[in-house]
This record gives structure tokens, C-alpha cells and sequence, in this order.
């Protein structure tokens, strides 16, 4: 079937994981720690940070887990906050970051030329749902977009299928006409268990070719591309 609609991942999809990332996943560690500096720094090295070069590695809890999971990892590891105070603590510090994303390329160009073929978008991203729309408010995004999910919205989390489930069945749509991209196993994942029409692999988040080729039906190097390569799949 004809590909009518994308679903993007948020995080090294539409911005820069590790710019954006990299300075709220250290205030994230220090929260959790409650102010011991080696503690910090194994929470960190547990998420999948690398301090010394801020990059997170692919397939890392940092990189692909959602707010309670992290949340739980590091209770587990050590944190002397409660679960749920540390996760809300952590998602207040997320929403509160979301004005510093740093996009990856020009999204408004690559989003208009999607919607002009024809094209409905979503985002679905681990993060929590405010941050999402804080982002698209904050980069002037909004319009683009007629779906958000976070992991908080109600429709489960990746690799779970419900987030694309969801897109389509918002936009009245098989979930063999939509195409999921995003830069790591979790989005691939998700979207082979929707039974999406297109899982798409970009490699300028945490993701790697050697991780995602084998998975997906296509790897590009970011979203730039997509237009183009997408318009073959589009019956306009």
C-alpha cells in the first residue's frame, strides 16, 4: 500500500541527541545521585554516558529507555530517591530542557516538503509528551505535526507496537500506510510489530549501521533524505 503518513522518533531523529542530551543526562545523574559526585558518575556510566567525550552509546539506557526506567535502573544502583520522586524529578528537568533541543538540519524544510507530497507526520518518543510539545513549540514546529505520543500518553512504549498503532488509527489509517524512522532498535522494533509499511533507520542519533541495516528496510543518513527517498513509496 501507498505510504500516507511518517512517524518520527524525537531524539538523535528530529535533534542532535548528543548536544541536546549530553548536558541534561549529566543534571539527570546529579539528581539521582542527590549530591555525591561518585555516585553521579557511576549512574551516568550505567546510563550509557561517557563523560569525558558526552557521547551516549548506542542501545544504552540513556539512549533508548523512558523517564521510570531510568528512574528504576538507578534507584536499583544506588539513588537514595524514591522511584517516583526521582521519575518526576527527572521529567520536570526533561520538560524543563526542552527549549535547548538542537535540531538536526532544517526540520521546517524537511517537514514542508514531506506535507506537500501528501504526507500527515506524528512524533512518538520515550520523553514525556510535555516536552515533546514544549520542542515543536519552541522550534516553531508545531504545525507540521497532527500526532504526538510520549511514553506517558497511554499507548505503552517502545519497542511495544502501540505508539504507531495509535498514529494510524488516529489518522484512520492501516498501519501498512504508514512509515516509522528513527535512529535506534527500539523505533525499528516498534514499528515491524505495528506492521508498518516502512521502518526506516537514520544513523545521526545514537544508532549505528551495524545495528540498524540488518532491521530495517532502509538506513539514511538523516532526515534530509527522506523526502526523496519517500516518493517513490507515495500515492498521491
Amino acid at each position: 500500500m501507498p505510504i500516507r503518513a511518517v512517524l518520527f522518533d524525537k531524539d538523535g531523529t528530529l535533534l542532535d541527541y548528543h548536544r541536546t542530551w549530553g548536558p541534561i543526562n549529566l543534571a539527570a545523574a546529579g539528581i539521582a545521585a542527590d549530591g555525591d559526585d561518585l555516585l553521579a558518575a557511576r549512574l551516568l556510566a550505567l546510563g550509557g554516558m561517557d563523560r569525558a567525550s558526552m557521547i551516549t552509546r548506542p542501545g544504552s539506557l540513556l539512549a533508548a529507555a523512558h523517564t521510570i526506567e531510568i528512574a528504576a535502573a538507578w534507584v536499583d544502583a544506588g539513588s537514595p530517591l524514591p522511584l517516583a520522586d526521582l521519575a518526576g524529578r527527572l521529567d520536570a528537568l526533561f520538560t524543563a530542557s526542552a527549549t535547548g533541543s538542537v535540531p538536526i538540519g532544517d526540520l521546517d524544510a524537511c517537514f514542508s516538503a514531506l506535507r506537500t507530497a501528501g504526507l500527515t507526520l506524528g512524533i512518538a518518543s520515550s520523553d514525556n509528551e510535555a516536552s515533546i510539545r514544549l520542542m515543536l513549540d519552541h522550534l516553531g514546529l508545531a504545525h507540521h505535526i497532527a500526532f504526538v505520543t510520549g511514553y506517558d500518553s497511554g499507548h505503552g512504549v517502545k519497542p511495544g507496537p502501540g505508539m504507531a498503532l495509535a498514529f494510524a488509527e488516529a489518522l484512520g489509517l492501516e498501519p501498512s500506510e504508514i512509515a516509522v524512522v528513527g535512529d535506534n532498535s527500539h523505533d525499528i522494533d516498534m514499528g515491524r510489530s505495528a506492521g508498518a509499511g516502512l521502518v526506516i533507520g537514520v544513523l545521526s542519533g545514537t544508532g549505528d549501521a551495524a545495528t540498524l541495516k540488518p532491521i530495517a528496510d532502509a538506513c539514511l543518513p538523516d532526515i534530509g533524505e527522506l523526502p526523496a527517498f519517500l516518493a517513490s513509496h507515495i500515492n498521491n
